[in-house]
């Protein structure tokens, strides 16, 4: 029997539900754990982490959900960044001093990556470790690929665990180049171009879309994608 997932948007009130299945599901994601090695580094920054770096999604009402918040994804449109000062501001409370210029080299290196065209970014997604391969990852990909094929605007994410890079992949993502410092673990920068509408497939899961969509499908002048990596190099 095919699964049934709800999904809706979360505003600012889900925030906090939201960011605590995110950081359930990247306890053991190599990336994560390189930038923070001990459990409570990683549980008392991750989260602030989270929040800067996703949670633009929460103010847009692009950050799909699951029932219970089994699953999040905190998706950016086009025009729209991660906070860069309060990214700049978390890692540098919370990073290990001898780490912390390997970290900013990183963020210029995904800098350097990202698509200039206008595109939808997805910088974090994460099930609930209690139910993961279920299928929940896949219906919140499928779900947001619908709404980036409305628009004809493209996909982008970094891998941060080598295990997803084939999920990615069944749902069009192409890897575009490894993301690696010197002691890092790989990133892999991937994107997916719009399905043209003749290609377009009916959704393999049914899903109910519930909560106020605030953002615009109107596209202006895409931002800087690198002024984050500018802000870091800066600071070196």
């Amino acid at each position: 029997m095919t699964p049934f997932f709800r999904i809706r948007s979360a505003g600012q009130s889900d925030a906090d539900r939201a960011v605590a299945t995110v950081v359930a599901a990247f306890v053991a994601d190599p990336a994560v754990r390189w930038m923070y090695p001990s459990a409570n580094q990683y549980l008392d920054h991750f989260p602030d982490f989270v929040r800067a770096f996703g949670g633009e999604a929460f103010e847009c009402g692009t950050a799909d959900c699951l029932d219970n918040f089994r699953g999040v994804a905190l998706w950016l449109p086009p025009n729209v960044q991660p906070d860069d000062a309060a990214v700049v501001e978390v890692l540098q409370r919370s990073v290990e001093e001898e780490r912390l210029a390997e970290m900013f080299s990183l963020f210029e290196l995904m800098g350097e990556f990202h698509p200039h065209q206008p595109h939808w970014y997805l910088p974090l997604i994460g099930v609930d470790p209690s139910v993961q391969e279920r299928g929940s990852g896949s219906a919140l990909l499928g779900h947001a690929l619908e709404r980036c094929d409305r628009d004809g605007l493209p996909a982008y994410l970094e891998a941060t665990s080598p295990r997803n890079v084939s999920l990615y992949e069944r749902f069009g993502f192409q890897p575009r180049g490894v993301i690696q410092t010197q002691t890092s673990p790989p990133i892999i920068s991937m994107l997916r171009e719009p399905n043209p509408p003749a290609n377009r497939h009916a959704a393999n899961t049914q899903r109910v879309v519930q909560g106020n969509r605030r953002y615009s499908p109107e596209i202006g002048t895409l931002k800087n994608p690198s002024r984050l990596a500018s802000t870091l190099t800066t600071l070196r």
